[in-house]
């Protein structure tokens, strides 16, 4: 499973009725420039979204990536790898138009898709953009912290985890 040639069908909460093809193998083939720290797995068993991200995608993702995630039914910001709320609600990104169809739940479950081998080149295009531009909190908090405190600034670390940067820096 999850092999370029697939169709996966999506059936959850957020979307029904909606299907992708892969056509790059899975965790390969991405934009030049475009190099994400973590894998979805990885930012999963790191504490991403107060472990209620995807809890209905189940189905959709790769069971293994669910293996040692941090996952809760009700938001619990204790289990994000920071420990803090790191996010705004889904009504707020909706105003603020972060949303960008295909994919109801925002950049997260873009990469998601993009990474099991979904192409959308004018969708890929404008999230891998949003990503690069995130990485000026990386600068933040090198211009701000001393190297590897990561109890200065958790916030911004916290979000740059849950955009597949080091938080760590």
């Amino acid at each position: 499973m999850y092999k370029p040639g697939d169709t996966i069908i999506v059936n959850d909460k957020m979307q029904t009725d909606y299907s992708y093809l892969l056509e790059a193998p899975l965790g390969k083939g991405f934009a030049d420039g475009f190099e994400p720290y973590f894998s979805p797995k990885e930012m999963l068993a790191h504490g991403v979204f107060e472990g209620k991200y995807c809890n209905d995608c189940l189905d959709e993702l790769p069971q293994d990536w669910f293996e040692g995630a941090k996952t809760s039914e009700l938001a619990d910001p204790s289990l994000n790898c920071f420990g803090i709320k790191s996010r705004q609600s889904l009504q707020i990104w909706r105003k603020k138009e972060w949303i960008i169809e295909p994919d109801p739940r925002g950049w997260f479950q873009w990469y998601c898709r993009y990474y099991l081998g979904r192409r959308i080149p004018e969708i890929d295009k404008i999230q891998i953009k949003r990503w690069r531009g995130f990485r000026r909190h990386a600068g933040q908090i090198r211009a701000n912290c001393e190297p590897r405190n990561i109890d200065c600034r958790p916030r911004q670390r916290q979000a740059l985890l849950q955009w597949s940067y080091d938080p760590f820096i």
